[in-house]
């Protein structure tokens, strides 16, 4: 008889209903059980209509107590599944509330930041005065003021990023020191550190954008043993430990006489590396006594008054302080990398 099916049917689906182990077998059970498409109880229903109207009055009653009955034992056992799964996630992901919140971590500063720090702290314990000036420049301050007029070929020693209006990203921090030099009363003795631009390609020991610390003294009776004083108690400060040096003669325009003082690499010790080109020297610290031309252009009288000034390069001390061997890895952003500072 067809009630009979209907309950045995619905018998059947009640016990795989209690031995379901999952929630995807459960979900098999209602989709072969009640399922609108190919469901049995669906394909029950579809015949319906053949019976006569006592018997769909008497089948239906049956079919309808069935469906609720399977129904409503899917409704508990998918409770049970939920529960258990709530349950699980709660024991492996809980909180103690009465735990403090950790708070933001705390960051440090970037490498060449603390170098530069360090040294504005040993020249303001020497007398010097620490200034700053814009990173966008007037062709004046740049070249002209230092002895680097339209026409001299020193403007081609320096890739420059040309702005509208003849204005310019500063090639060095030397306009700084001009300013200082129109500003300050002599006697005087500056740094200036910052942030420069040259439109050169990039590689491991050059970058677009880096950055210097360049100084000045001017008084009077000034000599290149002055320079030499400051020079060697600016290494032994900035490495710690006594370093091999070497001074050579070096053009620049605004000092008169001009010196490279190399450094031995501190990364590969002297054999050449991709930082030193292989020649195994960094060169740290262009330096000279100041152009008396220089002077007179800033309004002081190089009869009187004489001094000194050096160009460090700030970004190779870090990497030589550090044994960094690609400074592209110092502005790239990588906190891999800086988190080692």
């Amino acid at each position: 008889m067809l009630d009979e099916s209907i309950q045995e049917l619905a018998a059947g689906a009640l016990q795989r209903i209690a031995m379901a182990g999952t929630a995807e077998e459960l979900e098999a059970v209602r989709v072969e059980v009640l399922g609108r498409k190919g469901g049995a109880l669906a394909e029950i229903s579809k015949g319906m209509g053949k019976l006569s109207p006592d018997e769909r009055k008497r089948i239906g009653a049956v079919l309808n107590q069935a469906k609720q009955e399977i129904e409503t034992a899917l409704d508990a056992r998918k409770a049970t599944f939920e529960a258990v799964a709530l349950a699980a996630k709660l024991d492996s992901e809980w909180l103690d509330l009465t735990v403090p919140a950790p708070g933001p971590r705390r960051g440090h500063l970037h490498p060449i930041t603390r170098i530069q720090r360090e040294l504005e702290d040993l020249f303001v314990s020497l007398g010097f005065a620490v200034l700053d000036g814009p990173e966008v420049e007037d062709e004046y301050h740049n070249f002209d003021a230092l002895n680097i007029p339209a026409d001299h070929p020193a403007r081609d020693m320096q890739d420059t990023f040309w702005l509208s209006g003849g204005n310019l990203l500063r090639t060095h921090t030397s306009p700084v020191q001009v300013r200082g030099m129109e500003r300050l009363k002599l006697p005087l003795r500056m740094i200036a550190p910052g942030r420069v631009f040259r439109n050169e390609s990039v590689d491991a020991s050059h970058e677009h954008t880096f950055y210097q610390l360049e100084g000045m003294m001017i008084d009077r009776n000034v000599s290149v043993a002055h320079l030499l004083y400051f020079m060697k108690t600016l290494l032994t400060a900035v490495f710690q430990r006594d370093v091999t040096v070497r001074l050579r003669p070096g053009y620049f325009p605004f000092v008169e006489p001009g010196f490279e003082l190399d450094i031995q690499c501190l990364i590969c010790g002297g054999p050449g590396c991709p930082v030193c080109k292989q020649s195994g020297w960094v060169e740290l610290l262009p330096c000279g006594l100041v152009n008396p031309h220089v002077l007179r252009q800033s309004g002081i009288d190089p009869d009187e008054f004489g001094g000194f000034a050096f160009g460090l390069g700030l970004t190779r001390l870090v990497m030589m302080r550090y044994s960094i061997d690609d400074i592209r890895q110092l502005q790239g952003g990588d906190l891999r990398f800086l988190e080692q500072f």
